[in-house]
């Protein structure tokens, strides 16, 4: 499994792109997705909702569980993927590309952000 150097990660299994403009893309890994098994439901934060980092945001439902999802920044959501709506098998065969959940530009952004190092031998312990 490999995480891109380029992402930031948290330890609940979400990803976070650079912000362009103030805007960046969130999603959740391969090691999630992997865990969730076939997602079969994706409940995103809408357009205009404000997410806090560290908070629930929505919910991915696979064949095997419901899970939260958290938001890494606090900011407001500017997209949703409809893509992941519609499809969300896009979760599991695309989580760094087009299984991506939503954008927010970001206001604040918490330290305890992973590199993909950090992130890759925390998923590793088992955690």
């Amino acid at each position: 499994m490999s995480n891109p150097n380029q992402l930031r990660y948290t330890k609940e299994h979400e990803w976070l792109s650079a912000a362009e403009d103030g805007v960046a893309t969130v999603g959740i890994t391969e090691f999630a997705a992997n865990a969730l098994g076939d997602v079969v439901f994706a409940q995103l934060p809408e357009v205009g909702d404000t997410v806090t980092a560290g908070e629930t945001c929505g919910e991915l439902e696979s064949t095997k569980s419901v899970s939260d999802l958290y938001s890494p920044v606090t900011g407001e959501v500017v997209a949703a993927n409809q893509d992941v709506v519609d499809d969300p098998s896009l979760v599991n065969t695309a989580p760094f590309e087009g299984g991506w959940l939503f954008k927010v530009r970001v206001t604040g952004e918490p330290d305890e952000l992973l590199s993909a190092d950090e992130y890759t031998a925390f998923s590793e312990t088992g955690n």
